[in-house]
């Protein structure tokens, strides 16, 4: 048997700290989750005090009972915490990629004009949306309805139904979160790709410009 590194050691501490910490989460005593992995409490509680050794076939058992997966359970911290945005300037844009979820990405983005009012500058796609006032208030046009979204306040809706979004009586500032589908629905209306960002003018805040892009970073 070779030797424990202390890099599987502290992998070893951690797998045991994050069993024990999800079973609290979900307001479990060690009885109700060794019911639910089918192991006596005896053998749970050892698992979380480092006085058993973790079996594969144990924290296969702990992590469906748990409702994670076995590579979230023995996942370690990577060094790469903290990402700087990707800055659009002349959209007045700012992009995080989300690295957990390659799919998704995160969009900050500063409006001072209104929507259009013209329905056909408004844009359909395949995809999904959430995204959140900061400061301001932003009027969203989602097919024929019209929403006026307070700071604070948040939407959320599919992509597929027409929509627009700008400012109300002044600059707003949104966040916004897009599916795979909804970032590569608004690259598309823009006519770019991952590498930039083009006038979207009509379309919703993060993806494609906006209907009202302020000139300058997003602060």
């Amino acid at each position: 048997m070779l030797p424990m590194t202390q890099e599987d050691g502290d992998l070893d501490s951690l797998v045991r700290k994050r069993i024990r910490a999800l079973r609290v989460a979900q307001g479990w005593s060690l009885e109700e989750l060794a019911v639910r992995a089918r192991l006596s409490q005896s053998t749970l509680s050892r698992i979380e005090n480092g006085q058993r050794r973790l079996a594969l076939d144990s924290l296969v058992t702990l992590a469906r009972a748990l409702d994670t997966t076995l590579d979230q359970l023995v996942e370690t911290a990577t060094d790469d915490v903290v990402t700087s945005p990707m800055i659009d300037a002349a959209r007045g844009q700012m992009r995080w990629p989300i690295k957990g979820e390659p799919g998704m990405t995160v969009i900050r983005q500063r409006m001072t004009e209104p929507p259009p009012d013209n329905p056909s500058r408004m844009r359909a796609h395949p995809g999904r949306e959430w995204l959140v006032v900061l400061s301001g208030t932003a009027i969203l046009l989602l097919g024929h309805r019209r929403f006026r979204i307070e700071a604070n306040q948040s939407a959320e809706f599919p992509t597929m139904m027409p929509h627009a979004i700008g400012a109300e009586g002044g600059p707003c500032e949104i966040l916004g979160i897009f599916d795979r589908d909804a970032r590569r629905g608004h690259q598309r209306d823009s006519g770019v790709g991952d590498a930039g960002e083009a006038d979207g003018a009509g379309s919703s805040g993060g993806g494609a410009g906006g209907a009202g892009a302020a000139q300058g970073p997003a602060r």
